[in-house]
């Protein structure tokens, strides 16, 4: 089946969409990510709209519904990165649509504009399926394995990848205004944390 996933780059004035996704990602896998739901439900707009001023976030959605997310930020990160993904979530109940390689494909459209032609992302290695979708899109591991500052006792894995000319295929692009050896852990597309802030 073929599916129409458009991607979109939320502005400041679509805190809400943001909130909502934000909220939902963090409910459904709250061992995946940095935040915290109790925390971030308790933001005020002006909380929500003041994200906007460092990160760029994009949502994929599915005749009409936001499915999916991605937050990215620019800086100098780890082993060349020009840009660092973060909060990549996607609903359990649309996995497999393409969701994550649209909003990839969009990330890709507008890298030269935005300065994101070096993608860094960092995974948790305990989420094999995270892993094996992030090495589908051609990312690479880079270094070695670290442990969390957030969450002691767990591990991660930075990933880099250098974009190419071109665009993968699967999925709609509608830019807006302005894109091993460890236990199966949950299979939810996971994670990233700004460099600045290690996971």
């Amino acid at each position: 089946m073929t599916y129409k996933v458009e991607c979109h780059e939320l502005s400041p004035d679509e805190w809400l969409r943001l909130r909502e996704i934000r909220l939902a990602s963090l409910q459904d896998s709250p061992d995946a990510f940095g935040g915290n739901h109790q925390r971030e439900s308790e933001f005020s707009e002006l909380e929500w709209r003041e994200l906007f001023t460092k990160n760029t976030y994009l949502v994929a959605t599915l005749n009409g519904k936001d499915i999916a997310m991605m937050f990215l930020e620019k800086l100098r990160g780890d082993f060349g990165a020009t840009c660092w993904v973060g909060g990549c979530w996607s609903n359990p109940q649309y996995r497999g649509t393409g969701a994550l390689r649209a909003m990839f494909n969009y990330v890709d459209s507008v890298a030269e504009e935005k300065g994101w032609q070096i993608q860094g992302l960092g995974v948790f290695v305990v989420n094999e399926s995270a892993i094996a979708a992030y090495e589908k899109l051609g990312f690479k591991a880079m270094g070695e394995v670290q442990e969390s500052t957030r969450k002691p006792g767990n591990f991660y894995q930075r990933y880099n990848l250098r974009k190419k000319s071109g665009l993968s295929s699967g999925g709609t692009i509608l830019p807006l205004r302005r894109r091993r050896p460890f236990p199966l852990g949950r299979p939810a597309i996971i994670q990233a944390r700004e460099l600045a802030t290690p996971i």
